[in-house]
């Protein structure tokens, strides 16, 4: 099958969607089928690879703005969108996102009656905290940015969302086509409790403390994520026998190093900036709780990759994260926001860790479900129903790689180069 995935992110997988794009580009990849991502260019040129696989098409883009030049939007891409799918001619097209880029190639398959699958993984929460207006602003602002969503997943055939949560809020916000459920998917296999870890060795390799019970938190650095309530609980318990060890980076960065320093944590609060993804595993591992704070989850593949490791979980009661916690069996829920409620859930698994392993075990079996095979065989099978349904026959078969009578994916700058794997 040919498989087009577009979306704002890809690689660095710098959010879910993009560790969710990647994934499964490259599991499609391994089951033998030819896979196209169009995502915007770290350049104002294009820019073509193939990585374990996976043709890369990098639509050229403009930095957004200050302070959020990381964010690059394709504008005017039709045109070249339009090539690409005239070359590539993909039996499904599936959308990340409702960005500019994503629109072009909407309205693109749309012309070439190409079937349209989009997955949601939207909330407004994720950006108002960005956007500088009063607070009676935001109600109408929440509006325009769902109309804004909207507008594209009401033109798909087809809408996923990654948990019940998600569907949830997608009806209420007056979506009208059919939504689906599918998990983003974890790997359980690369994700699996490791009972031969040098947990002290890994710890020390990161600077952290090898005697003192770890809480872990991997993901974006950003307000939405609500990491400072970590911060704020553990200053409430203040006990030297605590740490917390944050992985990852963002916006937010800066300002959670100096309230760490404001509120006398320097050495119970390690920042660990950006791990590789082949020592992550390792060090859930390590840890004994996984912490999320975040209340604007509409899944969380970091707390599943920590459950699938075998780990508890603190997380808050907000939006999908009760779908994966179940309070007293693998972890604790506490108040989103609630300082106080997060230090007695903090509190509660530290002074219990007679029941870690019981937690650890019964997350690992809450995640194994959320396999992202499964969530490969399930796409799979929308694909094929939306290409039997929308694009009038089956889907085509992909072509043998190593055979050199079969039609390669087609690049738009006629380069060779585009065909030849790049680290």
């Amino acid at each position: 099958m040919r498989i087009l995935l577009a979306g704002q992110t890809y690689d660095p997988p710098v959010n879910g969607p993009g560790v969710f794009s990647r994934q499964l580009a490259e599991g499609f990849v391994r089951e033998g089928h030819q896979v196209l991502v169009l995502t915007p260019s770290p350049r104002l040129r294009a820019v073509g690879r193939l990585q374990h696989g996976v043709q890369i098409e990098g639509v050229p883009a403009l930095p957004l703005f200050p302070p959020y030049s990381d964010v690059r939007v394709s504008l005017l891409s039709g045109p070249r969108v339009g090539r690409l799918l005239d070359r590539f001619r993909p039996d499904v097209v599936h959308l990340q996102d409702h960005y500019p880029l994503c629109r072009s190639v909407l309205a693109a398959a749309r012309r070439r009656d190409a079937p349209v699958l989009a997955t949601n993984h939207f909330l407004p929460e994720n950006m108002l905290p960005y956007i500088p207006l009063p607070e009676w602003c935001r109600p109408r602002i929440e509006g325009l940015l769902w109309k804004t969503a909207l507008d594209v997943l009401n033109r798909a055939d087809l809408v996923t969302a990654p948990s019940r949560t998600a569907a949830e809020i997608l009806r209420e916000r007056g979506l009208r086509v059919e939504v689906r459920v599918v998990s983003c998917g974890v790997d359980v296999q690369r994700f699996a409790p490791d009972p031969g870890v040098d947990r002290r060795g890994v710890r020390r390799r990161y600077g952290l403390d090898p005697e003192a019970t770890l809480f872990l938190y991997v993901g974006r650095l950003d307000r939405e994520k609500r990491v400072e309530i970590l911060l704020h609980a553990l200053t409430r318990l203040d006990r030297g026998d605590l740490q917390l060890a944050v992985v990852g980076q963002g916006r937010h960065r800066t300002a959670l190093l100096a309230l760490a320093v404001r509120l006398g944590l320097a050495r119970r609060v390690a920042f660990l900036g950006y791990v590789p993804g082949g020592d992550l595993p390792a060090l859930l591992s390590s840890a004994d709780v996984f912490a999320m704070p975040s209340d604007a989850e509409l899944l969380s593949i970091a707390t599943l990759e920590a459950m699938a490791s075998g780990r508890p979980i603190l997380a808050a009661d907000a939006r999908a994260l009760p779908e994966l916690v179940r309070p007293g069996v693998n972890g604790i829920l506490f108040r989103p926001g609630d300082i106080e409620s997060a230090a007695r859930g903090i509190a509660a698994l530290a002074d219990h860790r007679e029941g870690w392993a019981r937690m650890g075990a019964a997350s690992r079996a809450r995640a194994l479900p959320h396999d992202c095979r499964e969530t490969r065989r399930r796409y799979l099978e929308l694909y094929g129903s939306l290409r039997r349904s929308v694009g009038g026959g089956p889907p085509s078969p992909s072509p043998d790689r190593n055979d050199p009578e079969a039609p390669k994916v087609p690049n738009l700058w006629g380069s060779e180069n585009a065909y030849v794997d790049v680290p």
